[in-house]
């Protein structure tokens, strides 16, 4: 077996290990909802960490801690968690400045210091926004909306790119991705949507279906491209090790973490189902 097969055997081994046991977390939602997400948004933090700075130091370790447990609020405090998670933020700016202001090295610190906001960010933002939305009546039908829309566009983009892919999406950043490929993935994240709607959750409308799946379409590629940018930017084929044949949790759930945010928007503002 040559080691392309290899691979691909482990990522297979892989997702049928840990697929079922994220989706019976998800089901099972509260504590164990939430403790998923928080570890997920820790080690999201921690592979941001070591791309931009290599290392864990202990600046990054007080903000990959925050980062999990942000996706935690929503089970105390469910109506304010917007306002909780602005001012857990607003301490990791602070502590941010403040460390490298101390600590230094003074040329870099500036640098360390949005690194170390925006790897909380990049970990907490999108895993909070699913942790809040799970504790719906209806709240786990809208955490599958956010992985149908996330994973139905990755693999509709996949086989449209590679069977029909022309034109180049951002070669700079991502030399496969083809705009058919996009176009693709976005029939795919609609489609995905009504199939979910048919067969198991009747309560999402034509609309939902519509705007969440062209919404995935678009802000999922997004964070796809973001973290490829973040990758090339430091040479990096990987986020981690974390997940065998897969890579890093980062390089698995790039387009949720810009997804989960807008499903959340979306279930707020539009269907009302927050307030």
């Amino acid at each position: 077996m040559n080691e392309k097969n290899k691979n691909l055997v482990v990522r297979i081994v892989s997702a049928v290990v840990l697929l079922p046991v994220v989706l019976f977390l998800l089901w099972k939602g509260g504590a164990y909802s939430a403790g998923l997400l928080g570890v997920a948004a820790a080690a999201c933090a921690s592979e941001y960490y070591t791309i931009t700075m290599k290392k864990l130091t202990p600046a990054a370790w007080v903000g990959l801690v925050l980062a999990g447990l942000v996706p935690l609020v929503p089970l105390r405090n469910p109506e304010h968690v917007g306002e909780v998670a602005f001012w857990l933020t607003a301490g990791v700016f602070f502590f941010a400045w403040t460390y490298h202001l101390i600590r230094g090295p003074l040329p870099e610190a500036p640098v360390r210091a949005a690194h170390l906001i925006t790897g909380f960010l990049y970990g907490a933002v999108g895993l909070t926004a699913l942790s809040a939305v799970r504790l719906l009546e209806n709240g786990l039908s809208w955490v599958i909306c956010a992985l149908v829309i996330t994973w139905a566009n990755d693999t509709a983009a996949y086989f449209a790119g590679r069977f029909l892919g022309r034109h180049k999406l951002y070669v700079e950043v991502s030399p496969n991705k083809t705009w058919e490929g996009f176009f693709g993935g976005m029939v795919g994240s609609v489609g995905g949507m009504f199939i979910a709607r048919a067969g198991f959750f009747p309560h999402f409308t034509v609309v939902d279906c519509v705007v969440m799946g062209v919404v995935g379409g678009i802000f999922g590629p997004i964070g796809d491209l973001c973290e490829s940018m973040l990758k090339r930017a430091y040479g990096v084929k990987d986020s981690g090790k974390l997940i065998p044949g897969h890579g890093g949790i980062l390089d698995r759930i790039d387009a949720l973490i810009f997804n989960a945010p807008l499903v959340f928007l979306y279930v707020q503002f539009v269907r009302g189902l927050l307030s």
